[in-house]
């Protein structure tokens, strides 16, 4: 695949559909906002939880971080699929606005768009966000982008950050 821009509905298609349902070892979603995204399968909408745990089943890793607390319809989703509490990994961090995911370290988006389904372009033509990211398969794109989530997964930003006391991975790092 080469480097493309993706915009509005071909962030859902293409990001959503077919990366991250085609993941085997690992799938990293950074955003700013997470809320309850549905997705299609088959003839129904799913949440998009449904597919994270479908892919935690099958041994994928799955890594989120975002920005704030995930509202109420994301929080009933993901209580319907008990392998999320052990499996799916998350890390709240307030300065998180990246919005990236990786799948696999062989194709990554970034760009404007939340994990939402406004953001990722699953709602209707005129219920959705106007978005635009690239991407990429090319390993000078994915490269950086994997070396910007995992410094922020490992906690190497916690230190000298300002907002540290509203940071799980802080205090989690630290031990309380």
């Amino acid at each position: 695949m080469p480097t493309e821009v993706v915009t509005d509905r071909q962030t859902y298609e293409r990001v959503i559909q077919e990366a991250v349902a085609q993941a085997e070892a690992f799938v990293w979603i950074a955003t700013a906002d997470i809320k309850d995204l549905h997705v299609d399968r088959g003839k129904r909408m799913v949440p998009f939880l449904n597919v994270l745990s479908d892919l935690i089943d099958d041994g994928v890793v799955v890594r989120i971080i975002h920005a704030k607390e995930p509202g109420p319809a994301f929080r009933n989703d993901f209580d319907r699929f008990p392998n999320l509490i052990n499996g799916l990994e998350m890390i709240l961090c307030p300065r998180a606005h990246f919005k990236t995911v990786i799948v696999d370290g062989k194709t990554a988006y970034t760009g404007s768009a939340n994990l939402t389904g406004a953001g990722m372009g699953a709602k209707s033509e005129n219920r959705r966000n106007f978005e635009s990211g690239i991407l990429s398969d090319q390993p000078e794109i994915i490269r950086p982008l994997m070396e910007q989530f995992d410094a922020l997964w490992m906690g190497e930003r916690c230190q000298p950050c300002q907002r540290k006391e509203h940071c799980v991975t802080y205090h989690e790092l630290l031990g309380g």
